[in-house]
């Protein structure tokens, strides 16, 4: 028997009742009823409840011991009363009669409490995380994880995938978000690069002769944080595989994932086999996004042509379409009935979120006649009313909202209004996961930036023609074997077919403005590796935080992850980042050139 315990704090039932049993736990929370004090105990596994009566030599320190301390019980088994017994623990029909006792560490006064899962601001909850992952939320979302990895795991070995580490150490790349630069102290003025992901070593895995590959790959990258997206570091389910097609890659990933979510996800379900797939520019004509809710059963209409004929009148929508701009409806059902102060609401949210606000119309039925209500329904022709009943496949009982903007703006507002309103009208099915690919991303796209063509996903994909075809197409009309793995309006995954030929591969840089020396220094170990020969390849990398977080059904990734950096990138549990000393600075030949304030 171990010198601390017999049992853990989950295992004590009624066929351990007169035993004598020896826990150990942290004190959850006291109840102090006078003659009686009540403890409960709790460990890894669970809670016990431990009883000690006022006579008992120990019950005064025992007493005296602050929330969170840490103590060794032996006691006796005994059964609960009937009005006692507390059926949503699994050992509620037993408690502890303590007879003796070790303080194995006492805790001082807690800066948040641990009982009663309060929300502590999160600058609090991060500087003492330890305390923060006691609490019960918080520690069973790390066991989620733990179980996913290992689940996702056991699958990539049983589909024939073999496991293999990349380096962490590794050359800058020129391409995707900042890098995280590592001086290296035998090569002065030289710097390591952290990798944002193992993209060109796994293609090298490929390169190499293995069929398939996975990690649980850590991935590095210098850029700003957000609620689905923690700052710094993220892991990924890194796949790749050789001799595939984008259909091949879905058959193997899509089982896992349908398998995945039904094993962890609390009994939601998940979307048949197999998922939906929708091309990038029809997701944006129906969404207004490449990430789209499909439990939110509202579609976007583009309806410009209705509103820049001769049947609407409303000149300042056909002003922005004179100028390039569109319109887009969003039918809202059910609606006719709502008060006025439901559709200003909407307004001013839109407004609220840099919109110039939501235009709608209502509908009415009248000795058989549908007629427009509403601010702007006086624009309308009873002919351009039937047209926007139509097209937005609506009737008397519904509303429409509209968008006015340039092509982007549109799509940006009516994109999270579709959201915003379907959630008002509660139509988001919560009970499901609804996973669909995006498939047939554009190669390129123009940087109005720059004012250059620049690559609008993963420069190491496939292009969808030949290579014949490609330098008399307009770079634009491009499509790439690209996809993404979209699940509840969050995109769990980015994959494509990769570019395994090297002189197509210089051609695909060409297009915005790299030469051939560039790439070739840039990119030296992937492109002399796909100059030896290399098989037909495609994978994707699936992230693990996102998923954990979708699992868990938390809106904040850092409640699935164990310590993470805080809105600003800094570990407030660790005080990273920090200075170094002028001796660390000397051996890396590195000199700081701290900014004064002026």
């Amino acid at each position: 028997m171990s010198i601390y315990r017999s049992h853990n704090c989950s295992q004590l039932g009624q066929k351990d009742i007169g035993r004598k049993v020896k826990l150990s736990g942290w004190i959850h929370r006291k109840r102090d009823h006078g003659n009686l004090l009540f403890i409960d105990l709790r460990d890894h596994f669970g809670i016990t409840q431990c009883v000690i009566e006022n006579k008992n030599k120990n019950f005064k320190i025992l007493e005296s011991l602050k929330p969170e301390s840490v103590v060794l019980i032996e006691g006796e088994v005994l059964k609960r009363s009937k009005e006692t017994e507390n059926k949503e623990l699994k050992t509620g029909l037993i408690e502890i009669k303590i007879q003796s006792y070790e303080i194995l560490s006492e805790a001082k006064e807690l800066p948040m409490p641990v009982f009663g899962e309060q929300k502590y601001p999160e600058e609090i909850r991060l500087k003492y995380r330890f305390i923060d992952l006691r609490r019960k939320e918080m520690h069973e979302n790390m066991v989620l994880r733990s179980k996913v990895l290992s689940y996702l795991r056991e699958k990539m070995i049983e589909k024939n995938f073999l496991e293999f580490q990349t380096p962490i150490l590794t050359a800058s790349s020129p391409e995707g978000a900042r890098d995280f630069l590592v001086p290296s102290r035998v090569h002065p003025g030289k710097f390591y690069a952290l990798p944002q992901a193992p993209q060109q070593f796994k293609q090298m895995i490929m390169a190499s002769g293995f069929d398939k590959y996975f990690q649980i790959a850590p991935c590095f990258r210098d850029e700003d944080g957000r609620a689905d997206r923690s700052p710094g570091e993220h892991y990924q389910l890194d796949m790749e595989m050789s001799f595939v097609e984008q259909e091949d890659v879905f058959n193997i990933v899509e089982p896992i994932f349908y398998d995945l979510f039904t094993e962890f996800g609390k009994g939601k379900k998940v979307n048949k086999k197999p998922f939906k797939r929708i091309k990038y520019q029809d997701s944006l004509e129906k969404y207004g996004t490449d990430k789209p809710d499909l439990r939110n059963p509202i579609e976007l209409v583009d309806v410009t042509k209705i509103f820049s004929s001769d049947e609407v009148s409303l000149k300042i929508f056909k002003d922005i379409i004179k100028k390039g701009g569109v319109v887009k409806a969003i039918p809202a059902p059910n609606t006719n009935s709502k008060p006025r102060s439901f559709f200003d609401n909407l307004n001013n949210w839109a407004i609220s979120e840099g919109s110039s606000g939501m235009a709608y119309i209502t509908f009415e039925k009248s000795n058989g006649k549908i007629s427009g209500k509403g601010p702007i329904a006086k624009f309308f022709s009873d002919k351009s009313v039937s047209e926007l009943i139509k097209v937005c496949k609506i009737s008397e009982k519904d509303s429409v909202f509209f968008v006015c903007n340039n092509t982007e703006e549109a799509l940006k507002i009516s994109c999270v209004a579709r959201q915003k309103i379907a959630s008002e009208l509660n139509l988001i099915d919560k009970s499901v996961f609804n996973f669909c690919w995006i498939v047939d991303f554009p190669m390129y796209h123009y940087d109005e930036k720059e004012k250059k063509i620049d690559f609008s996903h993963n420069p190491f994909s496939m292009p969808q023609i030949n290579i014949k075809e490609f330098e008399k197409t307009d770079p634009l009309k491009i499509l790439a074997h690209q996809y993404d793995l979209v699940c509840n309006g969050y995109e769990i995954s980015s994959g494509a077919i990769r570019n395994h030929k090297t002189d197509y591969l210089l051609k695909v840089f060409s297009k915005v403005g790299y030469s051939e020396e560039k790439v070739r220094k840039d990119f030296s170990g992937m492109i002399n590796a796909l100059s030896y020969g290399a098989p037909p390849h495609g994978g994707m990398a699936p992230g693990i935080d996102r998923i954990v977080m979708l699992l868990a059904d938390e809106i904040n990734i850092r409640e699935v992850t164990l310590f993470p950096l805080n809105q600003n990138a800094q570990d407030l549990l660790m005080g990273a980042p920090s200075e170094i000393n002028d001796k660390q600075l000397k051996e890396l030949n590195i000199k700081i050139n701290k900014k004064t304030n002026s």
